[in-house]
């Protein structure tokens, strides 16, 4: 029997649980009671990571911690006399409840659809596809344009049930159609721009508000990282329902999937990512008709190709469609725009 009354637990298999300093499993030691009289709470023990955690709550700081009087424990004294050791017995706190998912305004979103002449991702995707198109995508998905940055994208998360959780706003270059990350990563959101006190962003699935749709009901959901993916895979692929996670983590998890349950779904990681993504695919399978992970571009990319990590949107761009064809003829000769204006010309495909 040990010689103090109350000493850390003897390891046994199984008896080491989770720090509630560091967090890390199997790592931490409980303290009991000899004489059994008292089981202190989770949190009274030892952490094993004395340097990088160092966590240790012993009874003596939980006696003091809880001086209230509630239960009456029995022991000896020095001289084996009987003594009454007052002690709060193990009251847990009621956990704190979660703060209320915070909602932007719709009229932003609303607000922002305008001004399209100055958004560089809208006039890259012009080049590449047309006007019409563009226009039609950028109103399916509630693209918007931000005064940031001389006029940068804002992709706006709107849930199934209509509200706007976040804006995600984003520089592109109208040339390439790439992020623009030099001299500094063009990303912000809109509650940070505005200012708004104590937002609790709940991201969902850029596109999520599509899933509403009665007649998108039976197609099959495709899911991509980022937002200008979505969109040129949906110019490209119209049959399947497009949604980006807005990132590798983003909004890849267990809660923001509940959407998908009961649909049929297909993953397109970037290159480098199907690994990952493969993974995760496991989360989906739980909840969802069917779930694959597509290895499509791992196969049919390039070394080089693979070392960029490009995505499903890179390959199909690769391809001039007629509307890019015209637009490099008219970067060739200016005044072809002028003719086309002229007589109300249109591409026929």
């Amino acid at each position: 029997m040990s010689e103090y009354r109350f000493h850390l637990q003897k390891y046994r298999p199984g008896s080491k649980a989770v720090c509630p300093g560091c967090g890390r499993k199997t790592c931490f030691t409980r303290y009991i009671d000899e004489e059994r009289q008292i089981s202190f709470p989770d949190n009274v023990g030892k952490c094993d990571h004395i340097n990088s955690c160092g966590y240790h709550y012993t009874p003596k700081e939980y006696f003091s911690d809880n001086p209230t009087v509630k239960e009456t424990l029995t022991g000896k004294d020095g001289y084996g006399n009987g003594i009454s050791t007052v002690i709060k017995p193990v009251v847990k706190p009621s956990p704190k409840p979660l703060p209320q998912i915070s909602y932007l305004p719709y009229d932003w979103v609303e607000q922002s659809m305008q001004r399209f002449d100055i958004n560089p991702l809208y006039q890259y995707l012009t080049t590449e596809t047309g006007k019409e198109k563009t226009d039609r995508l950028f109103n399916l998905y509630k693209v918007g344009t931000s005064k940031m940055w001389n006029g940068a994208t804002v992709f706006w998360q709107i849930d199934r049930n209509g509200n706007v959780r976040a804006g995600k706003i984003m520089g592109y270059d109208a040339k390439t159609g790439h992020r623009i990350k030099q001299p500094f990563n063009q990303v912000s959101w809109v509650h940070s721009v505005r200012k708004i006190p104590d937002f609790h962003m709940k991201q969902c699935l850029f596109g999520e508000h599509l899933l509403a749709d009665a007649s998108s009901s039976a197609r099959t959901v495709g899911i991509v990282e980022s937002e200008k993916t979505a969109l040129v895979a949906s110019l490209f692929i119209p049959d399947l329902v497009w949604l980006a996670t807005g990132g590798m983590h983003g909004s890849f998890n267990s809660e923001a999937i509940q959407v998908l349950s009961g649909r049929e779904v297909v993953l397109f990681p970037d290159l480098k990512a199907t690994d990952k993504w493969q993974r995760k695919a496991g989360m989906l399978q739980s909840i969802c008709k069917s779930a694959t992970c597509s290895d499509l571009l791992e196969e049919m990319a390039t070394d080089e190709q693979r070392e960029a990590g490009l995505d499903i949107a890179d390959f199909l761009l690769m391809e001039d469609t007629p509307q890019m064809i015209l637009q490099k003829m008219i970067q060739r000769n200016p005044t072809l725009q002028l003719l086309i204006d002229e007589l109300d010309l249109a591409l026929v495909e």
